[in-house]
């Protein structure tokens, strides 16, 4: 699945649940249950994405919602690659 973003430093949460299509709830309990998203926070407590985090979370959306992974079984493949 190719994520269509514009070039920015900081992507708001909204923003990124419209290109992969998804509810923002998905993107914060994703973010809870996988420890390589880190967005940073404003403020007021507005997530905000950075590039990193969006491969990131093209990863872990290729991995659960296409692959068919479980959430322990993406986690898994994440530290094998992190350490590959």
């Amino acid at each position: 699945m190719y994520i269509e973003l514009p070039e920015k430093r900081y992507y708001g949460i909204g923003e990124v649940a419209k290109a992969f299509d998804v509810n923002t709830s998905l993107i914060r309990f994703w973010e809870k249950e996988f420890n390589v998203l880190k967005p940073k926070k404003n403020a007021k407590g507005n997530r905000k994405f950075t590039p990193e985090d969006i491969k990131n979370l093209q990863l872990i959306f290729h991995l659960v919602k296409e692959r068919g992974f479980t959430l322990e079984g993406a986690k898994t493949h994440l530290k094998q690659e992190k350490n590959a």
